[in-house]
């Protein structure tokens, strides 16, 4: 169950932070940490100095270029966020995140997402996310530092962790996001053949679809129904236009 457990670092601009974040998962048993498109140099003297001996986990980070290709095969994933959102998102307390997190990875992968240490995660990474999670801290001051956000939540995991050793779930295998990425482009795509969106506000209207679809924690086979219905529609959309030209 720990190597479906995946930490995910987004854009992070300081090596020392990618080592003391290797630091805080192997403090609590994790092992498997994602670094997407860093701006740092993830394995230099001070990534190595700040990872105090979490080296293993340093090395063995997997680098890759976009979000899909760390997020992929994941069956939950939940964004670190401190800043409220135009577009409400599911949210969860860090233990409840844990404790979701801890159930999926039974059977599948899954993550904790965390943005660049200056503007965090922007809207569009937000929608590969099925919930987010705020930790709570002085509203006065409640900037947290990216390797202590990633302490907490690794703490809250190794605690859920000891509780349910055994997680054992029968659920389907649920969507990933890239079959999700693949579900909400469909849509856009069927949405614009049928003219449903013409206005600015079609992008607002898509992420609430997003979320709409996100809430349902879709199985893969349910994912591949909708896509089917999708086609089905675009099918009679395209006959309907070449009767009426």
């Amino acid at each position: 169950m720990i190597e479906n457990i995946r930490i995910v670092l987004l854009g992070t601009t300081h090596s020392g932070n990618i080592g003391a974040t290797a630091r805080a998962m192997k403090t609590m048993g994790l092992r498997s940490l994602y670094l997407v498109a860093p701006k740092a140099e993830p394995c230099n003297d001070e990534a190595r100095r700040r990872a105090a001996g979490a080296d293993d986990v340093l090395e063995n980070a997997k680098v890759v270029p976009d979000l899909l290709q760390a997020l992929t095969g994941c069956g939950f994933v939940v964004g670190s966020s401190a800043r409220p959102r135009s577009i409400e998102w599911p949210a969860l307390s860090p233990s409840a995140a844990a404790r979701k997190l801890v159930a999926v990875a039974a059977t599948a992968p899954v993550a904790v997402l965390f943005g660049p240490e200056r503007n965090g995660l922007d809207n569009n990474d937000v929608e590969f996310c099925n919930a987010l999670v705020t930790i709570p801290a002085n509203p006065e001051y409640s900037s947290l530092n990216l390797a202590s956000a990633v302490q907490i939540m690794s703490y809250e995991i190794f605690g859920q962790l000891k509780e349910n050793p055994t997680v054992i779930t029968t659920d389907p295998r649920l969507a990933d996001p890239v079959q999700l990425r693949q579900l909400y482009q469909h849509l856009a795509a069927t949405l614009d053949e049928l003219a449903f969106i013409k206005s600015r506000s079609s992008t607002k209207l898509l992420r609430k679809f997003v979320r709409l679809l996100h809430r349902a924690r879709m199985h893969e086979d349910e994912v591949d129904m909708l896509r089917g219905v999708l086609t089905a529609i675009q099918a009679v959309a395209r006959s309907s236009k070449s009767d009426n030209p």
